[in-house]
């Protein structure tokens, strides 16, 4: 494939395919998914639910690539060290991989264990709670990445499977210790993110950035932020991303993961010095030293994303499946092929196909980004995962990563109010102002004191008069300059509102939806 082939994929990536024709290909791949279940298991009886829960199931996988798996490039999309075509690519990629590689053959029939499915004793009763989560989850997330919303995909099989849970056994059926858990990752998750993105953008500007020689601080500092980026994702993927091939324990997955940052670091460091050498002593050329680490984190966020939560859209088909299979309730169940292919397939093709909507969101409509701010928010939505696992805390990677955007916007508005010339130039242009206001005040007070006053004073009065009117004015002018400048906004509030009320409403939006497609069902087969 030569680079015009390219250029020209690229481009067609940038326009999108229309609407109609997305459609299509979504449909296509939901019927291929019909027609080999009902092929496969045409002598299982009770076979409907399989089928449509397979149905359901490619559905919520497609909704999960649309959605979720944004969180993953968006950032280096939205900073330019990647095209859309080739972060699509990528991701699809390796969401694939991670998902059939480390998907693990065994999952929890109930997503965090936010219900007890030993409550529901007939099979049945189950079968159609797990179809109603499947499709209220998926509606939920078709509908927020329709108006562009970032929104946990975690979180939505969890109202789901909860509103399913309450409809078919009560309220006493819900584990509601687990859900005050994740009420409280809602803000747990995008602080945690945002902090540590903020303090790492906040350590290469300090270091780097506002240093006269940039190239020779980034010779010296990148090799080790490089390092730390290597030491975070291996231990990352080997606690969460890998954990069903080999079971480790945190501090044997973090020395191998000092082991590998150790090799990263003298392989990199040469290379840095040789990349720094014909770069200019710009922001703009300190920035190129980061894409291609920006790239690998990219990878092995999405293989670590399709190794996780994959489970979101196949644990409630695979658990179908076996209730089905066995005519029983189980709280684990074995994965067959066939249902990981299913997530695996449904999470690629919704990402190609209506990836880019959020994509473009969280990586340029909430802040702009570049190399350095995305690196940061990587390097959040790695450390931030560790941290939290080992601490017990409940955390979404949606919420990590969007909390990350916000985090290195927010200081941008910080460090550019606190310290930008154009701000400090303003603030002198308003002190001299005022000393001469007060010097035209205090000449006029000694001039109106006199009881006699020659002609000269009194046309100085009425100068003075008027001098002291325009100074009055200029500085009020500054003062609001100052104030606005102050104020500088580079985090759009408008993007904030939007997608804080989407995390609030997720939870509940997808449990009301599937208690009534649960009533629904029930009505249906009774």
């Amino acid at each position: 494939m030569d680079f015009e082939t390219i250029n020209k994929m690229d481009k067609a990536t940038d326009k999108t395919l229309p609407g109609f024709a997305k459609l299509s290909l979504g449909l296509l791949f939901i019927v291929v998914v019909f027609l080999w279940s009902y092929t496969s298991h045409g002598n299982v009886p009770n076979n409907s639910f399989l089928i449509i829960g397979a149905v359901f199931g490619a559905y919520m996988a497609m909704n999960i690539g649309a959605n979720d798996v944004a969180n993953n490039v968006g950032p280096a999309v939205g900073s330019k060290a990647i095209t859309m075509f080739w972060a699509i690519v990528i991701a699809a990629i390796f969401e694939a991989a991670g998902a059939l590689i480390a998907g693990g053959e065994v999952v929890k029939t109930i997503k965090k264990g936010i219900i007890d499915p030993a409550l529901i004793s007939d099979p049945e009763i189950f079968i159609w709670a797990m179809t109603a989560a499947l499709l209220s989850a998926a509606l939920w997330l078709n509908f927020a990445t329709s108006v562009g919303a970032p929104v946990s995909t975690t979180h939505s099989i969890v109202g789901g499977v909860m509103g399913a849970g309450i409809a078919a056994a009560g309220f006493a059926i819900v584990s509601w210790g687990t859900m005050a858990k994740i009420a409280a990752s809602w803000i747990i998750s995008p602080v945690f993110g945002g902090v540590v993105a903020a303090l790492f953008l906040l350590f290469i500007k300090k270091n780097i950035m506002f240093q006269k020689d940039m190239v020779s601080s980034a010779k010296k500092f990148v090799p080790y932020l490089i390092a730390i980026m290597s030491w975070a994702f291996s231990t990352y993927l080997i606690v969460k991303g890998i954990k069903h091939l080999i079971k480790v324990n945190f501090l044997t997955a973090s020395l191998v993961g000092l082991i590998i940052a150790l090799i990263v670091f003298f392989v990199v460091r040469p290379l840095i010095e040789k990349s720094a050498q014909k770069i200019d002593n710009t922001r703009l050329g300190i920035n190129s030293l980061f894409t291609i680490p920006l790239i690998f984190s990219a990878a092995l966020l999405s293989f670590a994303h399709g190794a996780n939560d994959v489970a979101n859209a196949i644990g409630p088909l695979a658990a179908i499946n076996d209730a089905i299979i066995k005519s029983s309730v189980s709280s684990q169940v074995g994965i067959p092929f066939w249902v990981m292919a299913v997530g695996a397939l449904g999470i690629a093709i919704g990402l190609a196909l209506y990836g880019p909507r959020i994509i473009k969101t969280v990586g340029s409509e909430i802040t702009e980004l570049d190399q350095v701010r995305a690196f940061s928010i990587a390097m959040a939505a790695a450390i931030t995962v560790i941290i939290a696992s080992q601490l017990g805390l409940p955390v979404s990677s949606t919420h990590i990563a969007v909390g990350g955007v916000f985090g290195v916007g927010f200081l941008r508005e910080f460090l550019d109010s606190s310290e930008s010339k154009i701000l400090s130039d303003i603030r002198k242009k308003l002190k001299k102002d005022k000393k001469i206001l007060d010097k035209y005040e205090a000449e006029l007070i000694d001039l109106e004191d006199k009881n006699k006053k020659s002609k000269s004073e009194y046309i100085r009065v009425v100068e003075l008069y008027k001098l002291i009117e325009e100074k009055i004015e200029q500085v009020r002018i500054e003062k609001r300059d100052f104030k606005a400048k102050k104020r500088v906004k580079y985090v759009k509030r408008d993007a904030i509102k939007k997608i804080v009320a989407a995390w609030l409403i997720t939870v509940p939006a997808a449990g009301l939806l599937s208690a009534s497609i649960f009533f629904m069902i029930k009505g249906i087969m009774s």
